[in-house]
């Protein structure tokens, strides 16, 4: 009867435990994923069962159809692991070297004088010019393109970096690999990951991307402007080896099983793709071959985002405590990287604390802690105060509220953020910046805290900036008028107020930026430019 007993309050207990999960994990979802927008698809496991395992909001806004979890979804550059993973494959089978160089595969790719090896490609090391980040790529999201005429696109533009000189994400790498792959296996790189990983491993809902195909239960995809809409089209033969897989979070997670059990590769191989490779400098990247290296309250994760118009995807795995969380949203207005985040911390029993003031700081204390910080990793952190409240704003980015630890030590306002400032013997101002895994130094400047002053401007000057500013197709900032106050909201995320500090310029306070508007000869506004980060960036009126 004892042990009948005892049986029975451990089962009971872990019973209270799972539902206790499952109610946080519930309120974090819902939350963000309201269940008459697009949604989220969510799944939690334990040594390869899963715990949790749900969905939120809409699969499809026209038909009303709610999602499942059975929903595919583009998962965006979780395709990484798979293209890394298939370049292990082939080492092993000896057809490719890592330190092979990829002019071996890809005839006459320009060298700019450079060995540039397959190891640069899968680390982000290479130098090579992304392709998304050119101006002249946004004209061919619609065209069907081979491999061949993607590698022409991007392979004259010159190298922003020497190899192995700086981490900078790179879809080029991940897009030539692919190829690489085909030209090392005598096979198209959709067939090779068919063959070789969806048939072997049973994941019978995951493909090579297609807008074309008839896919059962495909989630759709939606952007955000002044409302919800479809997502502007993408041909997947652009993505390719760096982001046009399809997948479900069930499929997935048979991927992340069979990846750890060895199924694909072998155990020493395995490791190239999880160590934390280093610059020339000796600098670690946190960043192994298609995984990010990260850390959850000290538990060390393997993990990797996703983001494809009208997708948002993120999957975390903790080896030591074999959890593994994937969270796929169907909204790039939604990205679920701090959500999967949370959940992870929860199953492992780590949570992360709620973000509550543990003291007050002296107005005058907070105010000597203000000013100007530079950071090694280029950052530049602007450090204000409101009375006792202090503020953080990197240049060019948002405008947070930290929250108090202690006198030295802050965490910012819905993020996993932390800056803890301390002081040198010879009186110099430092802070340490903490992103999870991520540290980097500042130092106090002496130069002045860049400001605005907001001055009045009439309703009738306000009237002609109203409109749609295109960017770039697909991306535009909408300036409406509201109340006297005149507003701007780009495409898929919040809407802001901006300030006048001239009759043509206008700032912004919850973000570092400013906006400038541009009158023709008649005096019609027809254009704008964005100040941003140190960018310049112009937009065109509709």
């Amino acid at each position: 009867m004892k042990y009948t007993f005892l049986s029975l309050l451990l089962l009971f207990s872990s019973s209270v435990i799972a539902q206790d999960l499952t109610s946080q994990v519930d309120a974090l979802l819902t939350k963000q994923y309201p269940s008459d927008g697009p949604g989220a698809v969510a799944l939690i496991s334990k040594g390869g069962k899963p715990i949790y395992r749900k969905a939120f909001g809409m699969a499809s806004m026209e038909n009303n159809v709610a999602l499942t979890p059975e929903h595919v979804f583009e998962i965006g550059s979780i395709t990484k692991q798979f293209t890394a993973v298939s370049i292990l494959m082939l080492v092993e089978q000896g057809k490719l070297s890592l330190e092979d160089p990829i002019n071996k595969y890809i005839e006459n790719y320009p060298m700019h004088g450079h060995t540039i090896t397959i190891h640069h490609l899968l680390t982000h090391t290479s130098g090579i010019k992304s392709y998304t980040g050119m101006e002249r790529w946004t004209k061919l999201w619609r065209n069907d393109m081979t491999p061949q005429e993607m590698i022409d696109l991007f392979k004259e533009e010159p190298m922003d970096f020497a190899p192995g000189e700086k981490y900078l994400y790179n879809n080029s790498a991940y897009f030539m690999l692919g190829y690489i792959i085909e030209k090392a296996s005598g096979v198209s790189y959709p067939d090779f990951v068919e063959k070789n990983i969806f048939t072997p491993l049973g994941m019978k809902n995951s493909y090579y991307g297609s807008k074309s195909k008839i896919i059962k239960n495909r989630a759709l995809g939606y952007q955000k402007a002044e409302e919800y809409i479809n997502a502007e089209y993408l041909s997947l033969t652009q993505p390719y080896a760096a982001g046009s897989i399809m997948s479900t979070v069930d499929d997935l997670l048979l991927w992340n099983t069979a990846v750890h059990a060895n199924k694909l590769v072998k155990k020493e191989t395995l490791q190239k793709a999880f160590t934390n490779y280093k610059l020339n400098n000796g600098k670690l990247i946190n960043y192994g071959y298609g995984w990010g290296l990260n850390d959850i309250n000290g538990s060390a994760t393997f993990e990797h985002s996703g983001g494809i118009f009208g997708y948002t995807t993120n999957a975390i795995y903790l080896p030591k405590e074999d959890v593994f969380v994937a969270v796929f949203s169907n909204c790039d207005c939604n990205p679920p990287g701090d959500v999967s985040t949370r959940m992870a911390a929860l199953a492992i029993g780590k949570p992360y604390a709620n973000q509550v003031a543990k003291i007050t700081l002296e107005a005058d204390y907070a105010k000597s802690l203000t000013g100007v910080y530079e950071f090694e990793d280029g950052a530049t952190r602007i450090i204000t105060a409101e009375g006792g409240q202090l503020y953080s704003q990197r240049s060019g980015g948002e405008k947070f509220k930290l929250i108090a630890q202690d006198k030295s030590t802050f965490s910012f306002e819905n993020s996993f953020s932390i800056l803890q400032f301390t002081t040198t013997k010879a009186g110099v101002t430092e802070a340490i910046f903490k992103e999870r895994i991520d540290h980097t130094k500042g130092v106090k400047t002496n130069k002045p805290i860049p400001t605005h002053t907001e001055i009045s401007v009439s309703e009738e000057v306000l009237k002609q900036y109203v409109g749609v500013y295109e960017i770039q197709p697909g991306f535009a900032l909408t300036i409406t008028l509201e109340n006297g106050h005149l507003m701007s909201q780009a495409t898929g995320q919040q809407k802001f107020e901006i300030f006048p500090e001239s009759p043509t310029k206008f700032f912004l306070k919850v973000v570092d930026a400013q906006l400038e508007f541009f009158p023709n000869a008649e005096g019609k506004v027809e254009s704008l430019m964005l100040y941003q980060a140190g960018r310049s960036i112009p937009g065109k009126k509709k």
